[in-house]
């Protein structure tokens, strides 16, 4: 079966996440945006645990939807072009800050489980290590490989997934708080982790460029906070709908299963070039090295970004294919197109408009921004949304690139393009 899914998300437990990431919307956006199975996040966190115990029950193996009375809830939002049976599968997202080898480490795990006893077993080891309730992603003085034992200990079947493995400050890979590997992380048990989740600030060519990644999946997740950011990221599978059938392909890595992913343009990351918030400097790796690490306006040291830290850490060169890639497509939200379309916020109602009424006629957003023909497009919406549309699929975008917690600014069209395309709409 032909699937999308999204793995890393948060609850309203969580530290900086909406409100508005309930069951209930997270069924529903997920639909809208085309996924068939979505991420519960923060299965750690007691409150939200028994949240999911009330509202979920069992469907496919290892995997559970909502009951019934909740799935109703909010279900006469979604069109009928939409409509899909949304599945959850048992994830969560765990900080670990602790001392190796005399320095300081921070980094962010994803765990996935097949069912609510094995989650339960982890949460009661982790429970004797730190405060639970605190946030929906805890935060740990514990060992990456300790962790990984625990929640193998929990169950043979756990997926444990190094988070956005680039992110400077909190990832295994980071450049301010990682490592230089995945075996100098998790030493050996490093053959239990199966994959690593690139982030939105580096895409699978970035990765491709060290081999001692060759062994895992690369994985791609929205990591979202509030529910219309959910699949900005997420993974193509072509397997049985079931924990079993995704665990075997990530396991695996086969191609004929784990078909793909969706990505940001990694440009558009919040920490794709190095740079220095504080004074808006954004820099490419070269500046920083000339300037020796430095802010040139204030002096300070500036955040190295996941550009600059893969191309450190590299043993190959740009452009690289190592064998048994698995295809990725990169694309920008359609709601951040019609935005630049219509030359509005992408949180106008102009917007939201456009976006509804494009789904109730073509079906989800993924579909209308992969599949859907742009004559198709162009027939019911206009020539500048389908012409932008196309644009993104062909990869022709301009990025400012992010840089020190700051996301890229992209646009798709410059000026004179926009204009001209404009003055044929009017003509026609």
């Amino acid at each position: 079966m032909y699937f999308i899914a999204d793995f890393h998300i948060h609850s309203p437990y969580s530290r900086a996440t909406s409100k508005d990431m309930q069951l209930e919307n997270l069924n529903r956006w997920a639909q809208l945006k085309g996924l068939t199975i979505i991420g519960t996040g923060d299965f750690t966190h007691p409150r939200w645990f028994s949240n999911l115990q009330e509202k979920l029950e069992e469907a496919e193996d290892g995997l559970y939807r909502l009951k019934p009375e909740y799935r109703a809830i909010g279900g006469e939002e979604v069109p009928a072009t939409c409509r899909k049976d949304t599945r959850f599968i048992l994830s969560a997202e765990v900080s670990c800050i602790y001392s190796k080898k005399g320095r300081t480490r921070k980094v962010h795990h994803i765990i996935i489980v097949p069912s609510f006893a094995i989650a339960a077993r982890i949460n009661a080891a982790l429970s004797k290590i730190g405060n639970l309730n605190a946030d929906g992603r805890p935060i740990l003085g514990l060992d990456s490989k300790v962790l990984l034992n625990i929640a193998l200990d929990a169950s043979a079947d756990t997926l444990l997934i190094p988070a956005h493995a680039w992110t400077p400050h909190f990832s295994v890979l980071g450049s301010n708080s990682g490592f230089d590997s995945l075996e100098e992380c998790f030493e050996e048990l490093t053959p239990h982790v199966y994959a690593i989740e690139t982030g939105l600030s580096s895409d699978p060519p970035m990765n491709w460029r060290l081999s001692g990644l060759d062994r895992v999946v690369l994985i791609s997740n929205s990591d979202a906070h509030s529910p219309k950011k959910i699949a900005r990221e997420a993974n193509i599978f072509n397997t049985e709908l079931s924990y079993r059938g995704i665990y075997g392909a990530i396991k695996d890595k086969d191609r004929t299963r784990f078909i793909g992913t969706i990505e940001f343009f990694p440009e558009e990351g919040k920490y794709h070039y190095d740079g220095h918030r504080e004074c808006k400097q954004r820099m490419r790796p070269s500046d920083t090295k000339h300037n020796n690490g430095l802010c040139p306006k204030c002096g300070n040291k500036v955040t190295i970004g996941v550009m600059h830290r893969v191309d450190d850490l590299a043993d190959r060169p740009e452009g690289v294919t190592p064998p048994g890639t698995i295809q990725y497509r990169r694309l920008i939200p359609l709601a951040e197109i019609v935005a630049e379309v219509y030359n509005v916020g992408v949180g106008s109602k102009a917007v939201e408009n456009t976006y509804h009424r494009l789904l109730t006629t073509l079906g989800d957003e993924l579909s209308i921004l992969r599949d859907v023909s742009i004559e198709e497009i162009t027939r019911v919406s206009s020539p500048l949304l389908a012409d932008a549309i196309h644009n993104v699929r062909e990869g022709r975008v301009s990025i400012a690139p992010g840089y020190d917690g700051e996301y890229g600014i992209i646009k798709i069209f410059d000026t004179d393009d926009k204009a001209k395309t404009r003055e044929q709409i009017v003509l026609l």
